[in-house]
């Protein structure tokens, strides 16, 4: 009897800690040593995250039409984008089609990645270390795009500029097959992969306006 209300109480002991933690781990998102810290490796993955794409951006300016190439590079263009949201919370400042714009990509893409290689690895694709540290990373994307719904400021404007931009990068990536390479043991699914793509580009909207209208209000 002694020990169970000791593993009850020690359990209720741990609760409360974890939750502590929580609140302030929540209340440092805004905080400007979390923010400038959150910034440098947002902005060193970005850089890195271009330079993984060296070689199909390079493919693509000797096949196809130079704008193209604003599309090729889907991940790093998510971080880089919301490496600028960043800076904006460090000035001060509120930028909503940007917020709306980055977040969406950064938590599209994020999933997406992660996706492909799990599928890759189902498929009988080669399990290498550099993969897991992709997953992590791009898992970080899409948390970090989750986390600070609650101080977008979107609106049904923002959110359209955003299905247009994420809906308008599959139409380029699987028509204009600019999309990022993925595993030859999934090019079989290519049409399957563009058709789940456009379904997480849905997704990826209505979670990001879902948190920003259910969190906002605990601000």
């Amino acid at each position: 009897m002694y020990t169970r209300e000791v593993s009850f109480f020690g359990l209720i002991g741990v609760t409360l800690e974890m939750t502590l933690l929580w609140h302030w781990f929540l209340g440092s998102l805004q905080k400007s040593w979390f923010l400038w810290t959150l910034f440098i490796i947002n902005f060193v993955g970005t850089i890195y995250g271009f330079y993984w794409y060296k070689g199909q951006l390079l493919a693509t300016a000797e096949n196809y039409p130079t704008y193209l190439l604003f599309f090729v590079a889907d991940s790093p263009t998510g971080s880089g984008l919301f490496t600028l949201v960043l800076l904006m919370y460090i000035i001060g400042r509120s930028v909503p089609i940007l917020e709306a714009v980055a977040s969406v990509t950064n938590f599209k893409y994020g999933i997406w990645a992660v996706l492909i290689i799990l599928a890759g690895w189902v498929a009988g694709d080669d399990v290498h270390w550099m993969q897991f540290m992709l997953i992590a990373s791009h898992l970080g994307m899409a948390i970090e795009s989750m986390l600070y719904a609650r101080y977008y400021q979107l609106s049904w404007l923002a959110m359209g500029i955003a299905a247009l931009w994420v809906l308008n990068n599959d139409f380029l990536d699987y028509v204009m097959e600019i999309h990022p390479y993925f595993p030859d043991v999934l090019v079989p699914y290519t049409g399957i992969i563009g058709l789940g793509t456009v379904l997480l580009s849905l997704l990826s909207l209505t979670v990001i306006w879902y948190l920003n209208m259910k969190t906002k209000k605990l601000v």
